[in-house]
């Protein structure tokens, strides 16, 4: 049973401000279903385009040092329950009963 960690304020604060860099990350999702998309890299109709109520969690991909600094400030600022990864970071949507996560 997975348990939601993030409303659509957060997702649209999320979604905002990826777009808002220069040049915005890409990102893939995992949704509830199984079904994976992306890397897409359109974060202001793509993103939000089905709505956010079954995304497990999203991957923001990052190309460089410098966008990962970008990314990372950016989602500090909102502080959403995620971590980072090798190619960037991922913020989580929902979670396991008991799984344990921290914030960025």
């Amino acid at each position: 049973m997975l348990n939601s960690v993030m409303n659509n304020t957060k997702w649209d604060e999320v979604r905002l401000a990826m777009y808002a860099l220069d040049p915005s990350p890409t990102w893939s999702t995992l949704v509830t279903n199984g079904h994976s998309y992306g890397p897409d890299g359109e974060w202001f109709y793509h993103f939000r385009d089905g709505g956010y109520e079954d995304i497990i969690y999203v991957d923001v991909h990052v190309a460089t040092s410098q966008q990962r600094e970008l990314v990372q400030y950016a989602l500090k600022k909102i502080h959403v329950p995620g971590e980072e990864t090798a190619d960037g970071f991922r913020v989580f949507g929902s979670i396991e009963r008991g799984q344990f996560i921290d914030y960025i």
